[in-house]
């Protein structure tokens, strides 16, 4: 493992991965944008969680870059960007860094690597998934508000990796096939959307009825698709995806009861699509509510549901419980 661990995309996630591990001693790149490294060289960076961690780098600790350096030779890349962005950043890495560099897809969906892999084929691509929703509270401070263990395809350029990950606070599990775990999760992600729409911390989100059942009609129509295509999707939180569907669906003060383990999310935690639309940036929507309408169409099935909250990302707003069920036709 000679060599750096490079991030690609040094937004939320990518900050706090790469924190992390720089705050255990690993070398870290961090390669981002003009206004994320502005704030990592104003106030350095500091990655705090809900089970009370606080890590702080300061500035001048920091190694930071706009593009990748052409002299780099990283032991490990984690694509960490926005889907839209994902070709063009394996473009960059293609062209600077020798064949064969692993590169760890740490993004949502379930083509992002595919993606990547096509426009960098002389390099090592593999998927991974994060579970966990990790929010940007204030310049350089990043923070993880929810729970779970990373996870990516088993591969030999990983397994040394697997107890630096362990020492640095962020368990990775290697799995032999992620396909089924990339669209657990993605179900599980069509709750961005709707907290993106609400407006308010995720936690508050889930106690509304309104939103909940907003996001069991997604999963719903998600998984009719699934069994059409014959895909099994993993379950990635307490409860397998059928069954969250039925517990998204009761009463709020039974759900409070029955889904406490569910509701232990940081009160400040909030998705990253929720802040990509306070912010006024691009959504990733097409990562996820557009994936479950590409898998419709190939086979020759719609998903109508899935298809309006694309449209409604388009042209965002706060949207009340009862006036997002009506937009989705529920």
């Amino acid at each position: 493992m000679n060599g750096p661990v490079l991030v690609m995309g040094a937004g939320t996630i990518g900050c706090y991965l790469g924190g992390r591990l720089a705050a255990a001693g690993v070398d870290v790149i961090f390669i981002g944008r003009p206004r994320v490294l502005s704030a990592l060289q104003a106030h350095g960076l500091r990655v705090t969680d809900m089970d009370g961690a606080d890590h702080r780098i300061d500035a001048a600790s920091l190694h930071l870059a706009g593009s990748v350096p052409s002299d780099v030779r990283p032991a490990l890349v984690l694509l960490a960007v926005k889907s839209g962005a994902t070709a063009e950043a394996a473009a960059e890495l293609a062209a600077a860094l020798p064949a064969g560099t692993p590169v760890l897809s740490m993004q949502n969906g379930v083509s992002n690597a595919a993606t990547a892999q096509a426009a960098a084929p002389a390099l090592r691509v593999l998927p991974g998934m994060v579970p966990y929703n990790v929010a940007e509270l204030g310049p350089g401070h990043i923070h993880r508000g929810t729970g779970g263990v990373l996870a990516a395809q088993d591969d030999a350029a990983l397994r040394p990796w697997v107890d630096v990950f362990a020492r640095a606070g962020i368990p990775l599990k290697l799995h032999a096939d992620l396909t089924s775990i990339q669209w657990g999760k993605l179900l599980i992600n069509l709750n961005n959307p709707v907290n993106a729409l609400s407006g308010r911390p995720l936690r508050d989100q889930l106690l509304q009825r309104g939103y909940r059942q907003c996001f069991a009609a997604l999963i719903d129509e998600g998984l009719a698709l699934l069994r059409v295509a014959g895909i099994a999707p993993a379950q990635v939180v307490a409860v397998p995806p059928q069954t969250l569907v039925k517990l998204l669906r009761l009463p709020t003060p039974l759900f409070r009861l029955i889904a406490a383990r569910m509701l232990r999310i940081d009160p400040k935690a909030r998705s990253s699509m929720a802040d990509d639309v306070a912010r006024g940036r691009t959504t990733e929507i097409d990562a996820l509510c557009g994936e479950i309408v590409r898998l419709a169409q190939a086979q020759g099935l719609r998903a109508p549901r899935n298809a309006r909250m694309v449209e409604l990302l388009k042209q965002p707003r706060a949207y009340a419980p009862d006036e997002l069920a009506a937009a989705l036709g529920i």
